[in-house]
């Protein structure tokens, strides 16, 4: 079933694509390598992930709430384009984006949405596509980059460089240890934003 074509909030589709694109990552350079050389290692290892499965928790942070809403469930990618973000609480829910259709399901209802019929959206898309692809220069085509690294910490930031885009969200932060993706923050231009913590992901 269609229920019509409204588009789902910026951090539903921001946080879901980026989140499983960074969970699936095999491991991060350790200490040592330049921070040039360390993100090449990072979008080169991107690239090879042709599965994935992790678990999240996820907080959101909206002005308009007195508390955080939470949620947790389960993140799967199969190449070349398939996720899915599969909430199980607080409700069931089911996000899935493949072949530019974007499907949302909650308890009996489904609701389809093609990515061509939003314009605005399709250079992100395109651009996340393209870093699962290992990419780097679609990325940087969309997205100014802050990688630094310091031991076995490192710290990535995706900054829009589309103006249409950067009214909507102001930044992606995702940070780790190791060859573990700790967290995925997505901070919108309105302020609110959400923070997902990601468990490791399955061999």
């Amino acid at each position: 079933m269609n229920y019509g074509a409204q588009m789902p909030t910026w951090p539903r589709l921001t946080t879901m694509l980026v989140s499983c694109l960074f969970a699936f990552c095999a491991a991060v350079p350790g200490a040592g390598a330049a921070e040039d050389d360390a993100f090449d290692q990072l979008m080169a290892r991107l690239g090879q992930r042709l599965h994935g499965h992790v678990t999240f928790t996820e907080r959101h942070i909206t002005s308009v709430l007195d508390r955080p809403v939470e949620a947790s469930g389960e993140l799967f990618y199969d190449a070349p384009d398939r996720l899915e973000k599969r909430t199980l609480k607080p409700r069931p829910e089911r996000l899935v984006l493949e072949h530019g259709m974007l499907t949302i399901e909650r308890g009996h209802r489904e609701h389809q949405v093609a990515l061509a019929d939003y314009p605005q959206v399709a250079p992100y898309i395109d651009s996340i596509r393209a870093v699962l692809a290992g990419d780097r220069l679609a990325l940087e085509h969309a997205f100014r980059i802050e990688f630094s690294n310091s031991g076995s910490e490192w710290d990535l930031v995706l900054l829009p460089l589309n103006a249409q885009v950067a009214t909507e969200f102001a930044s992606i932060r995702i940070a780790g240890t190791g060859d573990i993706i700790r967290t995925v923050t997505t901070q919108l231009a309105n302020g609110d934003r959400s923070i997902m913590t990601l468990g490791t992901p399955d061999p």
